[in-house]
């Protein structure tokens, strides 16, 4: 995303949270908190703002005969911003927060709804204790997290034998929360850690030292424990330093939109866990062409998951009758999702929305046959495989018997 484009969309931010609004009683008000602009923009952006929007229109823009009302809010990938710009929404009537990419922020900002007592949907962030220690009552967790990302494809590469591991580590929440899912998912699969390597968050644009190790190494599978351009950096390094022919390379959270901006020629043979490829299915396509027509350029999990969060708490306040956020959580977790999204969905007592994931690998130039055909769906990981066991929960709220 180029700068100027960036500072447009902070401006639009900025400018509909000045916007006239209606008093708080004769409106429903939600709010997309994200990274407008900076690093994690693929995790927010336009597309969010788009999605969010779709969904509050296939709705049909009224709830009980209120209007619906969308904040935009840029908290800048810094989570001491998120938790006061979501304090002073909350304080200016805003029922529901959703997508909250960057794990610290969701995390600060969970707190604040739990004080509140206000509604949190969290599709951007993934770390695991969003669902485990740091669990509330006023949050749910519903595209991803770290466990559903990292144990679909270790497991798979476990059954072919591959299981020594180098790991590419971002030093932050997010990505120290998927190097923990990794290793477990590796000591579960009864494989080996032959070592790791940590960088800065956001701040290394040179990766070469970080290829190089991991290479050498020798590992079978090299994984990367990192995010955005932090990943999309790994990858091109890794592949400019001659990833050896028999490692194969795992990235633990990758959109479409990087493999988009890497090209199939970077890109192709990577293996990843995905929450929803838009090629999958007719209703995907159907979806995802709308988005397309918005946005220019197809979604990707965090996109969809906005629209099915947004429409799903939408479908929760009207069969609550209420913005209540007791009520309407206990619709929530009462209620299905069923959309392009997630089959049966179903959100559980520590807030994770469990539904398949898929163990998707990126096609070669020579296999995709037109415009973002870019991935191989290689199997459906069921939603009980998907994510961890309840039983295995460290969440308060999991009754445990």
């Amino acid at each position: 995303m180029n700068k100027v484009y960036g500072r447009m969309l902070a401006l639009m931010a900025s400018t509909v949270l000045t916007m006239p609004a209606l008093a708080d009683e004769d409106q429903v008000k939600i709010a997309l908190m994200t990274d407008l602009a900076g690093a994690t923009a693929d995790y927010g952006g336009q597309g969010a703002i788009e999605a969010v929007k779709m969904a509050i229109e296939d709705f049909g823009g009224t709830l009980n005969g209120k209007p619906i009302h969308a904040d935009f809010i840029d908290h800048q990938n810094k989570p001491d911003i998120a938790v006061t710009k979501a304090r002073e929404a909350f304080d200016s009537g805003t029922d529901m927060v959703i997508n909250l990419s960057n794990s610290a922020a969701a995390l600060g900002v969970m707190e604040i709804a739990q004080s509140k007592d206000k509604v949190v949907v969290v599709t951007g962030a993934g770390s695991d204790r969003i669902t485990g220690d740091a669990c509330s009552p006023n949050a749910v967790h519903f595209a991803f997290n770290s466990y559903s990302l990292a144990n679909s494809p270790v497991k798979a590469l476990a059954a072919n034998g591959v299981d020594n591991w180098y790991l590419i580590v971002s030093d932050f929440a997010y990505g120290l929360s998927v190097e923990a899912a990794v290793t477990g998912a590796i000591e579960s699969s009864g494989g080996t850690l032959a070592g790791s390597v940590k960088h800065p968050a956001f701040m290394a644009s040179d990766f070469s030292s970080y290829a190089l190790q991991a290479i050498s190494s020798g590992a079978q599978a090299i994984g990367l424990s990192n995010s955005s351009s932090d990943t999309t950096n790994s990858i091109r390094a890794l592949k400019e330093f001659g990833l050896g022919g028999d490692q194969q390379m795992v990235a633990f959270t990758l959109l479409i939109n990087e493999i988009h901006g890497l090209g199939l020629d970077q890109a192709s043979g990577l293996l990843f866990a995905d929450g929803f490829y838009w090629d999958r299915t007719e209703q995907t396509r159907e979806w995802s062409k709308r988005f397309y027509e918005r946005v220019g350029k197809m979604p990707n999990m965090v996109n969809a998951g906005d629209y099915s969060g947004t429409l799903h708490y939408l479908r929760a306040v009207e069969a609550a009758g209420t913005t209540d956020a007791k009520t309407v959580l206990a619709k929530m977790r009462e209620m299905p999702i069923n959309d392009m999204f997630a089959e049966n969905g179903k959100i559980r007592e520590d807030g994770m929305m469990v539904h398949d994931m898929y163990l998707v690998q990126v096609k070669t130039p020579e296999e995709s046959q037109y415009d973002w055909d870019y991935l191989k769906v290689l199997e459906t990981i069921p939603a009980e495989e998907a994510f961890l066991p309840l039983d295995q929960s460290k969440c308060s709220l999991v009754n445990k018997g």
